[in-house]
């Protein structure tokens, strides 16, 4: 790789001054791409430069790296220093003008850096249909069209694994949300929008792989069992790649070969994102519902406990392994108990079997106070489960005899309430539900942001 890009190449983005670096970068390539011509003048992307570092908004840099006090002479260092770092090329045309051009490699680092900082998501439909389309095509240029379905093939691939990394990640991340507000802030207006609705959906609805795949993996076969289509391909590769007809018909087949696979086993991915977004949901409501359980009873103590020692983590800024320099943990954790010798601490001997003397047990009723206030917690508790059935016959409640309505209008005043509408877009996709729910626009009501959604009787 550093025979191609200069070993030096990526220091700008290591250096102190990085984000200086970074947003030149980026104005100078923005001033480039828009450009149809061959190079830009050099004086035009100083004047650019120029701008940039006159401005108030422009990043501190750290040291004196770039020389001069003077926004030009600022800028005029700033293209030096780019193409002494292999990120640009400076050339003089037949006019003495010199003209500036970022290197091939550059060009396709820094588009990726843009992605991946934009948060550009997969298209997986593109994929999808274009190997479908390259698939059903008749071309007499076969080998550049098994060329295409396996680069198509990878670049779906990749996205897919993307895709079910992403999902991990936001897995990750629940532990440092602290309050209800943040999860179903990640939850609906993050992850239900960068993932579910941009990815998920479509890809087991409208790009579900299932509806292209058998016809795909049928005429790909076909394809390797055809003579004519072999030799051609064969021979178009052998030319493109300049290889030995031998190796080329290796080749062909290795390509079918890899293609066929990858849609077989395509199942293994998708049921393991799959199970990752189930697992990413569940965890969140459970951790909602953790985080709204009360301290009356031994679950609400432990997570006062564990509250407690989160925060003493955080406020010392240990990692996982310095749990263990928390001072009162070893007094609350390893409980023991300490007494004094006395004459009480000898050994008992044991006594031989005594005749059994039946006597009457008094049955001892606790206090109609306490009973009835145990009953009382018991079914408040009852009351605020809330089962499919439940929320479906709230549902019911709500629409009357309306055939549809918009969730914004349901009523929104506690968190009850909010959670009540959560359950019912979960409950909403079982099939068994008697309602179905079409996804719209964001909204936000009395202080409550979520995605809005329609209710249909089925």
């Amino acid at each position: 790789m550093f025979q191609t890009i200069p070993g030096n190449f990526f220091v700008p983005l290591a250096s102190p001054n990085k984000i200086i670096y970074w947003e030149c970068i980026c104005k100078l390539f923005s001033v480039m791409d828009n450009q149809l011509s061959f190079g830009v003048e050099r004086e035009v992307l100083a004047d650019e430069l120029q701008y940039y570092f006159e401005q108030k908004t422009a990043a501190d840099y750290q040291d004196d790296e770039f020389a001069g006090t003077e926004s030009r002479e600022k800028a005029n260092s700033m293209l030096r220093k780019l193409e002494g770092f292999g990120w640009i090329e400076i050339e003089t045309d037949k006019s003495y003008i010199q003209r500036v051009n970022f290197r091939e490699y550059a060009v396709r680092i820094i588009k990726t850096l843009l992605e991946i900082g934009e948060g550009k998501q997969i298209e997986y439909q593109g994929y999808i249909y274009t190997i479908y389309s390259l698939v059903r095509t008749k071309s007499d240029h076969p080998g550049v069209v098994l060329t295409q379905i396996l680069e198509n093939t990878d670049l779906l691939i990749t996205g897919l694994k993307n895709l079910n990394s992403s999902i991990k990640t936001y897995i990750d991340e629940l532990t440092r949300h602290r309050t209800v507000a943040e999860i179903m802030d990640a939850l609906f207006n993050d992850y239900i929008t960068n993932i579910v609705d941009k990815a998920y959906h479509r890809l087991l609805t409208s790009d579900n792989v299932s509806k292209f795949r058998p016809e795909i993996i049928e005429r790909l076969e076909q394809k390797s069992r055809s003579k004519s289509y072999i030799d051609k391909t064969s021979q178009e590769l052998a030319d493109l790649k300049e290889l030995e007809p031998e190796e080329a018909r290796e080749l062909t087949y290795r390509y079918l070969h890899e293609i066929i696979e990858a849609f077989r086993n395509m199942d293994d991915i998708l049921a393991e994102i799959n199970q990752k977004n189930t697992q990413y949901q569940r965890a969140a409501i459970n951790r909602a519902r953790f985080l709204l359980t009360g301290s009356e009873d031994v679950r609400g103590q432990l997570k006062e406990i564990l509250m407690t020692l989160n925060e003493e983590i955080n406020q010392e800024q240990m990692d996982l392994g310095g749990i263990y320099e928390v001072e009162f943990l070893e007094g609350l954790i390893r409980l023991y108990s300490c007494r004094v010798l006395d004459e009480k601490s000898f050994y008992s001997p044991i006594e031989g079997r005594k005749e059994f003397v039946p006597r009457e047990i008094g049955i001892r009723r606790p206090e109609e106070g306490l009973r009835q206030e145990k009953l009382r917690k018991m079914m408040e508790k009852m009351r605020k489960v809330l089962s499919p059935e439940k929320i479906e016959q709230y549902l019911l409640a709500q629409m009357g005899e309306r055939e549809h309505l918009t969730v914004s209008s349901l009523p929104l005043e506690e968190t009850e309430d909010f959670i009540k509408l959560i359950y019912i877009r979960l409950y909403g996709q079982r099939k068994n539900r008697s309602y179905r729910i079409e996804m719209k626009e964001k909204t936000e009501k009395n202080g409550f942001r979520f995605q809005n959604f329609e209710i249909w009787r089925k």
